[in-house]
């Protein structure tokens, strides 16, 4: 018996190029390309994500849009704060009336600071960025800035939000306040926001920070004795809910509506990005979860 070993090794080789996803024609071998993952719909405005390694887009959605950032601008206020030269963490910030006449004038959220204790500046960095006290960031920006009034030294304080942003050259950011409570030109994008992110991610202080759940601070109070505060919770929640996440910061106001800046790491990878104006608190960490795993299914 005759057997047509080349038919049979042709037919072979048609049969394996079937299965692998390839056409047999003309006597050559075309690979059929591999179907690359549709990108996320979100419910957020505007959207954004990078390989913080290299600064690599990894999804845009009105990713240069301008909008209102709420206490995200936080960020930016922890920034300025651990840029200052000769920074000493342990130094002591004592808590003034206007701090807490203007979270209540505010109707702010509050690290529930009390008048007459005495604050560490770690102290109010971690109330700034986990219950995103705004009294903090009011303590912050009055210890921070130059002058010799109050008012002199947020105005100044603010200054350096803005002298940070363009030294990160970035064209569509402006502070009008320390903690995202603006006056109308207090904006960002989803791509602007990303990059004072990671920027500030490089210092050990912020990346300690904003990864950190709980966090309890004790105080010295008018009379020298040690007050224990009630706890701060971070109100990121995909710390709790998305594995790898080490950080960053939510937002949320009438205008700036829902958001959130994250970040995550995976397989010594890390993701970093932005979403402006989602829908709810809810949906902003749903956003986020899209594309955390959009973005670390491309790099």
């Amino acid at each position: 018996m005759k057997i047509d070993i080349q038919g049979l090794r042709v037919r072979r080789a048609a049969g394996v190029a079937v299965t692998t996803g390839a056409l047999l024609a003309s006597g050559a071998l075309y690979a059929v390309p591999a179907q690359a993952a549709a990108a996320p719909s979100i419910v957020a405005k505007g959207g954004y994500v990078m390989n913080n390694a290299n600064g690599k887009s990894l999804y845009t959605k009105a990713a240069d849009t301008r909008r209102s950032t709420g206490s995200t601008t936080k960020i930016m206020t922890a920034k300025v704060v651990l840029a200052q030269k000769s920074l000493n963490l342990d130094s002591k910030v004592t808590i003034q009336k206007a701090y807490s006449d203007y979270i209540v004038s505010k109707n702010a959220s509050s690290a529930r600071l009390i008048v007459g204790d005495k604050v560490t500046v770690r102290q109010l960095l971690y109330g700034l960025m986990l219950p995103s006290g705004c009294d903090a960031a009011y303590a912050l920006a009055d210890k921070f800035g130059s002058g010799t009034t109050r008012s002199a030294r947020v105005k100044s304080f603010i200054g350096k939000m803005n002298s940070e942003a363009k030294k990160l050259g970035l064209k569509n950011t402006h502070f009008d306040s320390f903690d995202g409570i603006g006056n109308g030109s207090n904006y960002s994008t989803p791509r602007d926001l990303t990059k004072i992110a990671s920027s500030a991610m490089k210092n050990s202080t912020f990346r300690s920070i904003v990864k950190t759940k709980k966090y309890t601070a004790k105080t010295k109070t008018k009379t020298g004795s040690t007050r224990t505060m009630a706890p701060w919770t971070n109100t990121n929640t995909l710390l709790n809910s998305y594995s790898g996440t080490i950080g960053v910061k939510t937002g949320s106001g009438s205008v700036s509506k829902y958001c959130l800046v994250f970040a995550a790491t995976r397989n010594g990878k890390t993701v970093i990005g932005t979403v402006l104006a989602s829908s709810s608190a809810a949906q902003r960490e749903k956003d986020a979860k899209k594309l955390l795993g959009y973005g670390f299914g491309k790099i």
